[in-house]
């Protein structure tokens, strides 16, 4: 069982995910959950010492708590850019070392990270040193054939030695070879006992477990033993479950309904126009799942896969795709009943 004291707060989070979790995703996950913690997609530390720092790194302060994602390798270039995440504002920043991409092997940072924990806890004490927030670790269980609990033990007592209080551990081994990144989200077993013991071993730190959970019964199975849960693609594909998670985990009633979140994004798309030139499609492209499973949501998912893109799109795209909502669920009425 959780030893946590009666004060003690769970972590629930939105997994770092390529090319979705931008800040236009997480100010639309904010606004359905608002005790949730976020995490940027991974950047790496090449993007961020040679590439635009605002545009890598710009948030809404209304995003807290939230963690910037870090790729690398280089101990010195991660602290560079730990202390950047900090003057940025970020809550906490993370390295990356559950990724089995080509593309992140190539630049020896992600799940082959595992197989250096030395190297690892050389990166996290860098890091740690650089900044005055959490510094974490988000790993597998495994990674090719160093695949057993001893692996894992030895990788999470090395890196804790250097600093790290924090690993968030998706429970499922990386194939370097032979799996795509997709596949390998999908094809290693899942194995929870395994982080369970993880926890059981090191009580002192604070271990969260990624992978395969969907729901808020899994998000409660998870916290009789272990301090968080992290909540991947289902979170993208079917983002209501955060306000099940505020709800019932959280104890938070005041929620906005689905209708009042979708009419809440139209100031924000309007702000990022004027702003930024920020095309309308870079951010309804994240909302497409709000009415998943509710009367009219394929209507909506339509509509906002095709009036985004037309020239002279802006922010009332979002009052169109809710009429033909509306339209498509023979003529009910939106309110919180309904949807």
């Amino acid at each position: 069982m959780n030893t946590a004291p009666p004060n003690y707060t769970p972590e629930i989070s939105v997994a770092p995910m390529m090319d979705w979790t931008d800040r236009h995703c997480r100010t639309f996950h904010r606004m359905i959950a608002p005790h949730v913690r976020l995490y940027t997609e991974m950047i790496t530390t090449g993007a961020l010492l040679h590439g635009d720092k605002e545009r890598f790194l710009r948030f809404d302060p209304a995003q807290h708590p939230v963690a910037l994602q870090l790729g690398g390798s280089d101990p010195e270039a991660l602290a560079q850019c730990a202390r950047l995440g900090e003057e940025f504002g970020y809550d906490e920043i993370n390295l990356n070392c559950g990724c089995p991409s080509d593309r992140v092997q190539e630049g020896r940072f992600g799940a082959c990270l595992m197989k250096e924990p030395a190297h690892v806890a050389a990166c996290v004490s860098a890091m740690a040193g650089a900044v005055n927030i959490p510094v974490s670790v988000k790993c597998r269980i495994g990674v090719d054939d160093q695949d057993d609990l001893a692996d894992l033990d030895r990788f999470v007592d090395t890196v804790s030695g250097a600093g790290c209080r924090i690993f968030i551990i998706h429970a499922r081994k990386a194939w370097l070879q032979g799996l795509s990144p997709k596949e390998n989200r999908e094809v290693p077993p899942l194995d929870y006992g395994r982080v369970r013991a993880v926890k059981a071993r090191y009580p002192h730190l604070r271990i969260i477990v990624n992978g395969g959970i969907t729901s808020v019964s899994d998000t409660r199975v998870h916290l009789e033993n272990l301090d968080g849960v992290m909540i991947g693609r289902e979170a993208y594909h079917n983002p209501w479950v955060l306000a099940d998670i505020e709800r019932d985990i959280f104890g938070n009633e005041n929620l906005s309904t689905r209708v009042e979140i979708a009419r809440a994004m139209i100031p924000y798309i309007e702000e990022q126009q004027a702003r930024h030139g920020t095309p309308v499609k870079s951010v309804t492209r994240h909302i497409l799942g709000l009415f998943h499973g509710r009367p009219g949501g394929k209507a909506w998912r339509r509509a906002l896969s095709t009036l985004p893109y037309e020239d002279g799109a802006t922010g009332n795209v979002i009052e169109a795709a809710l009429d033909a909502m509306g339209k498509a669920s023979s003529g009910c009425e939106l309110t919180p009943a309904t949807l």
